[in-house]
């Protein structure tokens, strides 16, 4: 059954190259759209489907946002047919009136991204198309309801279940190495020498999600340090004149850096489990691990400074610290969550804010956006599910005993303002 599925799937994307020619109908992409969606071949409507997205790529920003307001205008729902149907499976709630509810409720658009996902390759082109969406719903935020249907598409497309973990390393292949560097969101990579200080050392590992569709394109991935207990400088971690230690004594794991590479998959969440996998692969690989925590950027520290003027009396390191572990514990949004999105982020995977450290990253990004402050978030294996329960329910931010009373030493100071 699996050779003939295979070769049904080789007669059926022969067929579909041969059909591939660029389209001479001079229809415009709407109406692309409007025949793939009433398409029921499959071949045919996979040759839709390119044509679709050959048009699109070759779109300026004023024909992508016309595109977009297409769908929103065209590809929807109608409110008529869902009170219908709800109406319908209200008298009698039986399996056909709920398909009823099902078919009604949902936007053309969604069957219509399913249907353009047939080509193959197209997944990575619905990703940039929805990050040129995110970027033209800043000026157009009429067109949020497409992204909503994306998101939801995504959500399930790329679940945990679809996504493989990779080891990175000097041997994988010099494309993903490249896009390693390019992707790097938090400590740049400077060059090839910098990547491979990042990546060959048996003290070094870095880790990536990929998706089956997607395979030379990591989603998302963390660089990890193995040490002996926990570090508080970047630069420590980073530096060439380091020693090298064997795995095998290494007690602590570092999460140092923590990149998303999509940013069609914005709001896709894969941190958590990315974090939580690489924790138990290395758990396996080095069972001497005791200690698994990041050592994390406290990116909003110096905007929060200046727009509410918090300052404390002087600004040595004990008074920096203090001020850092103030913000992380006391600085909110109006929905009542951390100020800072690396702290939302972590405290919401469970982890606890373990320690807050002064001149960490000398780096001209590191003093702009803290003053050179960082923090560990610890994840303690034991607390994580706790942590991110009471975090859930209450917004109740877990945190050492050390970070507490510099966050209570700093409020004592401010008090005295």
């Amino acid at each position: 059954m699996s050779f003939l599925a295979d070769l049904l799937s080789t007669v059926l994307e022969r067929r579909y190259r041969a059909s591939s020619e660029p389209d001479r109908s001079g229809r415009t992409i709407e109406e692309l759209c409007r025949d793939l969606m009433s398409s029921s071949g499959e071949v045919s409507g996979m040759v839709l489907a390119r044509h679709v997205l050959d048009r699109y790529s070759n779109m300026k920003d004023r024909e992508k946002k016309a595109f977009f307001s297409f769908l929103v205008s065209d590809m929807g729902i109608d409110p008529h047919l869902v009170r219908e149907a709800l109406d319908a499976y209200e008298a009698e709630p039986d399996t056909a009136s709920y398909r009823r509810v099902l078919d009604a409720s949902e936007a053309c658009r969604q069957e219509l991204t399913r249907r353009l996902n047939q080509v193959p390759g197209a997944t990575g082109q619905l990703v940039e198309m929805r990050k040129d969406l995110l970027r033209l719903m800043r000026d157009a935020p009429e067109l949020a309801v497409v992204d909503l249907d994306l998101q939801h598409l995504f959500a399930s497309w790329f679940n945990r279940g679809f996504l493989v973990l990779r080891p990175i390393n000097w041997e994988s292949p010099a494309g993903i190495l490249e896009k390693i560097i390019a992707y790097e969101a938090v400590h740049a990579i400077h060059s090839w020498d910098d990547l491979r200080g990042r990546v060959q050392p048996e003290d070094r590992r870095c880790f990536a999600f990929f998706h089956p569709t997607m395979p030379d394109e990591p989603l998302i991935f963390v660089e990890v340090a193995l040490t002996k207990g926990v570090p508080g400088s970047v630069q420590g971690l980073l530096t060439e004149d380091r020693s090298v230690i064997a795995a095998r004594d290494a007690d602590t794991a570092v999460f140092y850096s923590i990149s998303n590479c999509q940013g069609g998959l914005a709001g896709i969440s894969f941190g958590n489990s990315l974090i939580k996998q690489v924790v138990s692969d290395l758990s396996r690989e080095l069972p001497d691990l005791k200690t698994f925590v990041t050592l994390s950027p406290i990116p909003n520290l110096t905007r929060w400074i200046t727009e509410t003027g918090v300052e404390l009396p002087d600004g040595t390191p004990a008074r920096q610290r203090e001020r850092a572990a103030y913000y992380l514990l006391n600085a909110k949004r109006p929905d009542g969550s951390p100020y800072d999105p690396v702290a939302r982020f972590h405290l919401g995977n469970g982890a606890l804010v373990h320690a807050v450290h002064a001149n960490a990253d000398t780096s001209a990004n590191g003093i702009a956006q803290s003053g050179g402050m960082m923090v560990n978030y610890l994840y303690d294996l034991a607390l994580i599910s706790q942590n991110h329960e009471r975090y859930a329910a209450a917004r109740d931010i877990a945190a050492s005993p050390k970070v507490r009373a510099q966050a209570d030493a700093a409020q004592a100071q401010l008090a005295q303002r």
